[in-house]
């Protein structure tokens, strides 16, 4: 069975709504800048962000199959070249195996420092530091956690497994962040974190705040991984596409507003320093948490748990793609593929968590990047782009204009599907181009 409207929107949104927009977006922001960050983030989501994600919609509600066999049914004439397409599924195994360890430090926050908030910035940095070195069997046990309840929805299908799962924790996870929000609004910091996320100074702009924000977009958008074509491919044939990719990319900006506000709120009304990197979330928090007294704690218990709706949300999406492929090509069903991918997955994630120990990660750390670095740089920075330059090639070049035209008539203008087709053909894939051959010449 496919999704219902609310069940495709809400599914899509969820893969998008996770740790890139609450955990991610934060802390990148805070590195790179503050409103420099967030004006090019901005500029690329609603004009880059919303094009790309229409193709990919595009391509799987025409195609309705796995990824790979929508390149093919659509491009009859160069099926073996778009075999090689399998290639964007190994991305979203990739992120999953990192983005399950922070999920795993995130249950550990939840369950154990909510209550437990620590009182000095130095017991803050142990805290994390034991945790993320030290700490292997509760990394372990979390990660896992994480790891096969994820594989157990995806398992049950679209209908039991993902929809509902989105439907029950999209709405939860807007209540928890507006009430947050509230919250911070009462705070006098408050103004201070606007002016420090909406002061636009073009003069911290540079290519290394261009590269993070381009970034920042293919992994809150979940482009690149095959996610949105497979999510596409079980919509309805008369979908209004544009509509749907709307409802992804604004409250997909607005939440990771929100959390900006949120975190950079707390942040400054402590005297905290907003570029934290990773620690942002799990050495600044609690401290801040600390400071407001009984009421920190709740506050912190209901942080961490938006925190694990947001990113259980994401990680479903993560698999499903290599999952259907899996289940189409090789006839598999869907239990084994799901639990065969899993496992992938777990001993992947198992070098991750000892890349960050101290007592490993000397020996798994390479070219001074540790597994868990090296995971996320491929998947943001080169996979991801890749995959999302591979999308605009094919629609733009290889798929027949009118057989486009027809299915986007529906919800585009026959100019506005000009522009959009233009910008798909022309526009889009020089930017990318541009972006990651710049990154290969930096890294060289």
């Amino acid at each position: 069975m496919g999704f219902s409207r609310l069940g495709f929107i809400l599914a899509t949104l969820g893969s998008s709504i996770g740790l890139g927009h609450i955990w991610r977006f934060p802390y990148m922001a805070g590195s790179n800048g503050g409103g420099a960050f967030v004006l090019l983030y901005l500029g690329l989501t609603l004009t880059l962000g919303v094009a790309m994600l229409l193709v990919d919609m595009v391509i799987g509600n025409l195609g309705r199959k796995d990824v790979v066999s929508c390149y093919q049914h659509l491009d009859t004439k160069h099926r073996k070249i778009w075999s090689w397409s399998a290639i964007l599924l190994v991305g979203g195994p990739i992120i999953m195996s990192f983005y399950t360890v922070v999920l795993g430090w995130i249950l550990y926050y939840l369950l154990k420092v909510s209550f437990h908030l620590p009182t000095s910035l130095q017991e803050a940095k142990q805290t994390f530091s034991i945790l993320s070195s030290s700490d292997l069997l509760w990394q372990v046990i979390g990660f896992s956690l994480w790891l096969w309840l994820t594989v157990w929805i995806v398992s049950r299908g679209i209908k039991e497994g993902i929809e509902r799962l989105s439907l029950w924790l999209m709405p939860l996870l807007f209540l928890v962040f507006i009430g947050l929000l509230f919250y911070a609004m009462t705070l006098p910091s408050f103004s201070k974190a606007l002016v420090y996320m909406f002061n636009f100074d073009v003069g911290k702009i540079n290519f290394e705040v261009i590269l993070e924000a381009l970034g920042q977009m293919f992994f809150s958008l979940s482009l690149g991984v095959g996610t949105i074509t497979t999510y596409a491919a079980f919509t309805r044939s008369d979908e209004n596409l544009l509509g749907s990719s709307l409802w992804v990319v604004l409250p997909g900006i607005g939440i990771s507003l929100v959390a900006g506000l949120m975190i950079f709120t707390f942040i400054f009304n402590f005297n905290g320093e907003p570029s934290q990197g990773v620690g942002l979330v799990f050495i600044s928090l609690p401290l801040i948490f600390h400071s407001m007294g009984t009421t920190g704690s709740f506050i912190a218990f209901l942080f961490f748990l938006a925190l694990i709706f947001a990113g259980i949300t994401s990680t479903v999406s993560l698999i499903e793609p290599a999952i259907l492929y899996l289940m189409h090509r090789l006839k598999w069903s869907r239990f084994k593929a799901s639990y065969l991918v899993g496992l992938g997955i777990f001993l992947l994630g198992l070098l991750v968590i000892l890349s960050n120990h101290k007592d490993y990660a000397k020996s798994l750390t390479f070219f001074h990047k540790s597994v868990f670095d090296w995971a996320d740089f491929i998947t943001s920075a080169v996979w991801m782009p890749l995959g999302g330059l591979f999308s605009l090639i094919f629609l733009g070049w290889f798929m027949q204009k009118k057989r486009i035209y027809k299915a986007s008539a529906r919800f585009l203008s026959r100019p506005a599907f000009l522009v959009w087709f233009f910008s798909v053909r022309f526009i889009a894939p020089v930017v990318v181009a541009s972006i990651l051959c710049l990154q290969f010449f930096k890294s060289a």
